[in-house]
Parts: structure tokens; sequence; C-alpha cells
């Protein structure tokens, strides 16, 4: 190994050392003050708005601000209004013929129990009595033994219902006062949103505002991609389930449908929540067609979006489908399913990382240390 090698390898543990430091401080800082961040980026959105306001109608900044809060809480007043009722709408049309499966489900629970569990205790019981004394108690101590791990599990299955509840009690009031710190931030923010940002754009050097901008640039086009990506995939998600319900002709196949394209924003489990259940009543209470139909259903469902996905994420984004799907199962593997949406952002980060050269300067240093830099021109003495 050389001396250049040595310098190459020390450079390359520094700059990883460097991102790894530099990545926790945003965590850090970001788990302890997230609902500002969460404003200022509220505020970044709706600063057009503010602009706008403020230029074309002649309102104070405070106004503006206060009118473009109002105007986005009304938004999302609305938005979630709406998916209320598309449930509403959805569990009205479905408790339609919710009664008539209770009913048929509870007689085909007691034809199964008189006709398969009734015979089979007679028979267990005939051939209990059987058995020698020993073997008796051998089974009974082997039946007491089952009973207490059963007990044993619906008392932690139990316990764990219990422990998410007091999640979602302790969740909401915490939820409470996180929007109003994002309320009062956003107000805050946003009435001095040109002076932070002439503060901050005063103090930062030149090549880094170069870099912010064209992050800025790339970031909004990536990001819109992407959601245009996931938008494609519940549509073509409802279409197939649509089809497949007017096939098997299932009433109130459209509601299905759209409440599974929803659904279908939680990939590896989008679709499977409602059809997979959906799939094992209909075979548990005897209607096998139904059920192979939407085993059928669900299955082309998981197949097709499987197959387009990363063409569609990558076709939406510019990225390599192969990334993709390599950022989309290592964001699962790590992180479950919301790894799934973090995968592809941090190979969204790293492409725009790329596209700016940021990662053309850290191999740049890894590869040759720091530039040096250009020696002034020499001035000239004027002869008297």
């Amino acid at each position: 190994m050389t001396k250049h090698h040595a310098w190459v390898i020390l450079r390359l543990l520094f700059v990883i050392l460097f991102i790894s430091v530099i990545v926790f401080l945003i965590t850090w800082i970001f788990s302890i003050s997230y609902p500002f961040w969460i404003a200022a980026l509220l505020v970044w959105m709706f600063y057009p708005m503010i602009r706008w306001l403020r230029k074309r109608i002649r309102l104070p900044n405070t106004i503006a601000v206060i009118i473009a809060l109002l105007i986005g809480l009304s938004a999302l007043g609305g938005a979630l209004t709406g998916l209320v009722f598309l449930i509403i709408f959805g569990v009205r049309s479905i408790s339609e013929f919710v009664p008539q499966w209770i009913e048929s489900t509870s007689r085909d629970l007691q034809r199964f129990f008189n006709e398969s569990i009734f015979p089979l205790w007679q028979q267990l019981t005939g051939a209990v009595d059987s058995l020698t004394p020993e073997q008796q108690n051998a089974l009974n101590n082997g039946i007491t033994t089952l009973g207490t791990r059963i007990a044993e599990s619906f008392t932690e299955g139990g316990q764990g219902l219990t422990n998410t509840l007091t999640q979602i009690v302790i969740f909401v009031p915490a939820s409470i006062v996180v929007l109003v710190f994002v309320f009062i931030g956003f107000y805050f923010i946003g009435k001095d949103w040109e002076r932070i940002f002439n503060y901050i754009y005063a103090h930062t050097p030149d090549p880094a505002v170069e870099k912010a901008k064209a992050f800025k640039k790339m970031f909004q086009y990536r990001v819109f991609g992407f959601l245009r990506a996931q938008v494609v995939l519940m549509f073509i998600a409802s279409f197939i389930v649509f089809a497949g319900l007017l096939i098997l002709r299932v009433e109130n196949a459209l509601t299905i449908a759209i409440i599974i394209g929803v659904a279908e924003i939680l990939p590896y489990l989008g679709s499977g929540t409602i059809l997979i259940p959906w799939t094992l009543y209909m075979f548990f209470t005897g209607n096998l067609s139904m059920g192979i139909g939407l085993a059928v259903v669900y299955g082309v469902t998981v197949l097709v979006r499987q197959a387009i996905e990363p063409k569609v994420l990558s076709t939406s984004m510019n990225l390599n489908a192969l990334a993709v799907l390599i950022s989309l199962f290592a964001g699962f593997q790590l992180f479950g399913v919301v790894g799934v949406f973090i995968g592809p952002f941090v190979l969204v980060i790293i492409v725009i990382m790329k596209d700016i050269g940021v990662v053309d300067d850290l191999l740049s240093f890894i590869q040759h240390g720091f530039k040096e830099e250009a020696a002034p021109p020499l001035r000239t003495k004027n002869k008297s």
C-alpha cells in the first residue's frame, strides 16, 4: 500500500464518519423540533399564495399569513371530510348485505359443529373410555397444558390490544398538541419568512446557495413524480379489482374497488387488508367459487403491482428501475411497510445529490483531497 492509498482510505473513513454524524444530527434535531419543520414546509408550500395576497389584494403580511393558514386548514378539512364521506358511503353500501353474511355464517357454523365437531367429540369420548387410567391421566394433562397455553395466548393478545388502545389514547392528545404547535409555527414562520430566508441566504456561502437552489428544483421534480406514480398505481389497482368484481358479479363493485384502491397506498398490505379476509370468509362459509375468484383477483393485483411498480416509479421520477426495486426491498426489510416509502425517498435524495454534483465532489475529495485555490493574478507595477 502506497502513501496515496492510505490517504484515500483515511479520507473515505472521514467522509463516512462525517455523513453519519450529519444524519444523526439531522435526525435528532428533527425529532425534538419536527412541528416547526412541518410548519416551515407548509409555509414554503403556501408562500406563493401569501405573496399573491400581499401584492395583488394589498393585504398586510399578517392578514395574508392568517388567510393562507385558514385556506390550508379548509383544504385539509375538506380532504378529510371527503375521505370520511367516501368511507361512510362504502360502509353503508356494504352494511346492506352484511346482515345476510352474519346470518349465513351462523347457520354454517351450526351445521359445521353438528356435522363435524360433535361426531368427532363422540368418537374421542369413546376412545378415551377404552384407554388405561395412566393413558387417560396423560391425555388429561396434555389437554390441560394445551388449555393453559391457549389461555396464555389470549391473555397476551388482550394485553397487546390493551397496550395498543392505550397508545392510541395517548397519541390523540399528543397529535392535537403537535397540530397546535404546527399552526402557531406556521403563523410566526410565515410572518417572518422573508427575513428568515434573507438571513440564511446572507450567511451561506455562494456555492452552497447554488447547490441548494439546484437541490430544490430537482427535489420538486422527483417528489411530484413519486406522488404521481402512487396515484397511477392506486388507479391501476382499483381498475383491476373493479374488473374482477364485475366478472364475479359482486354488488357495489365500484365502491369496493375505490376503497381497495385507496388502501393500496400501503404497499404489500394494501389490497390484502380487504381481499384476504374476504377470501377466507368465502372459503369458510362454503362459497368456494367466490373465494377462488377473490383469490385470483388479489393474486392478479399483487402480480401486476409488483411487475409495474419499479417501472412506474422509475419513469415518473426518471430513476433506474433496478435501483428502485432494490430501494423498495431494502426499505421494506429495514423499516417494514413504511420503508417502502423511505427506501425510494432515500434513493431520490442520493440521485439528487449526484445530479447537483455533491457526490462527484465527495468522490473527488476522497481520491485527490482538497482542491488547491487558484493563485490570485499578479498585479504589474506602473512605471512612473
